[in-house]
């Protein structure tokens, strides 16, 4: 298979179906927020324009107060790979949910069992000290995993805190375990990669766009219908919205805090995939268009191909 990962703002989307165009392929999205439905502009989830272009699969998935674990994708992923597949076409992996890649292409580690009355003890703990406390309690104990999860990213962090007291094992160690098995499916895996002044002014300009599409009344549409500590809510882009419209931010300041969040997750992305040794690295210019870096990795490919003789 092919896949093309990098930072969200890195271009992925563009290239992705000029490389589905060129190769016959369908795009399997590797995204672990476009999976939700109702949530479209926040999540630059490829427009219908975009998908009429290729084929997309594992976007709108289930509902924003819907569980959705790894395991889920990995499924959903499966299913859509063997369907292209018997079409006869090529599928091509698309994002940056770094766990959601390795979890696909390298199986779940196994890890223990959810302990519900753990779970929900840490939870309550969650409610009653913040998820910050939680968070540095991970540090503590983990830094590797506490580098890699956001501290508002709730289900994760009470995953890692429960894995250690389960096992007395950080998480990260266990994780391990993908390293030392056989991949469950063999790819050409491709990274975009952009300065970081680069990627940070293409993520203010395309939250610009966001809010020119109409992300204010996404989020306001979503906020009519949904709790505000649903885990589909709290990465960047939805947040800061929502805490402007309860009053609690001015618009000024949630939209600073918005591009200062994407910037912090763009690196924590690349902080992902630069341990992944399988990944060429794609250095794409400024202004350089989707179709020349689908041709850069194209050719790329397509040499690997023939080098391993298949």
């Amino acid at each position: 298979m092919l896949a093309v990962l990098g930072p969200t703002a890195s271009g992925k989307t563009e290239v992705g179906i000029r490389l589905a165009q060129r190769l016959g392929g369908e795009i399997v999205s590797v995204d672990s927020r476009q999976i939700y439905r109702e949530m479209d502009i926040g999540t630059a989830k490829p427009t219908p324009e975009e998908q009429a272009q290729a084929r997309h699969h594992c976007i709108d998935l289930v509902y924003p107060d819907e569980v959705f674990s790894v395991a889920d994708f990995q499924r959903a992923a499966d299913a859509a790979i063997a369907a292209i597949r018997s079409r006869g076409g090529l599928p091509i992996l698309v994002g940056g949910a770094g766990l959601y890649f390795r979890g696909l292409v390298d199986g779940l580690f196994e890890g223990p069992s959810a302990d519900p009355e753990l779970r929900e003890r840490l939870h309550r703990e969650a409610e009653e000290l913040g998820d910050e406390a939680l968070h540095r309690r991970l540090r503590q104990i983990d830094p590797e995993a506490a580098h890699r999860i956001h501290p508002r990213d709730r289900i994760r962090v009470v995953r890692a805190l429960e894995v250690y007291e389960l096992t007395g094992k950080p998480i990260s160690e266990l994780q391990r375990q993908w390293k030392e098995g056989s991949p469950r499916y063999r790819l050409v895996a491709f990274g975009l990669r952009r300065p970081r002044e680069v990627l940070n002014r293409r993520a203010n300009a395309r939250i610009k766009r966001m809010l020119e599409m109409g992300l204010l009344d996404e989020v306001a549409a979503l906020r009519e219908k949904y709790p505000f500590e649903l885990p589909a809510f709290q990465g960047f882009g939805y947040r800061e919205l929502w805490l402007y419209l309860d009053g609690k931010l001015s618009f000024e300041k949630a939209i600073e805090l918005l591009k200062r969040n994407t910037h912090r997750y763009a690196k924590r992305q690349m902080t992902w995939f630069r341990a992944d040794r399988r990944i060429h690295w794609i250095d794409v210019g400024e202004e350089e268009p989707a179709e020349s870096v689908a041709d850069r990795i194209l050719a790329a490919y397509e040499t690997t191909i023939r080098q391993t003789g298949e």
